[in-house]
């Protein structure tokens, strides 16, 4: 149970993170605009998003990075951290019988 709160909290908190880093650029740029997941990896580790590529179409299955990966990594980083982190915080909540 606290390690799923953990989980979550730390879920929110990259997800707070992600949307003022979406804010700074937006203020740098003189519009807003909406910081893909896919940017943000890239703009923070190049090399990784890369490997991951090469890791999912050689060991996992080539068809999947192409229709669904590239889909994920176009949606908001803040999004696709807090959504995770509010179900894993809601999910793993205390309840009155864990007090």
């Amino acid at each position: 149970m606290l390690l799923g709160r953990l989980i979550g909290w730390l879920f929110i908190a990259l997800s707070v993170i992600a949307l003022g880093w979406e804010i700074v650029d937006s203020i740098d740029n003189g519009g807003w605009q909406i910081t893909a997941l896919g940017k943000l990896w890239f703009d923070i580790h190049p090399g990784s998003l890369g490997l991951a590529q090469v890791v999912v179409q050689r060991y996992v299955l080539p068809a999947i990075w192409d229709p669904v990966v590239i889909t994920v990594l176009q949606w908001p980083a803040w999004a696709m951290f807090g959504v995770p982190g509010i179900l894993f915080a809601w999910v793993f909540r205390r309840r009155r019988s864990d007090r």
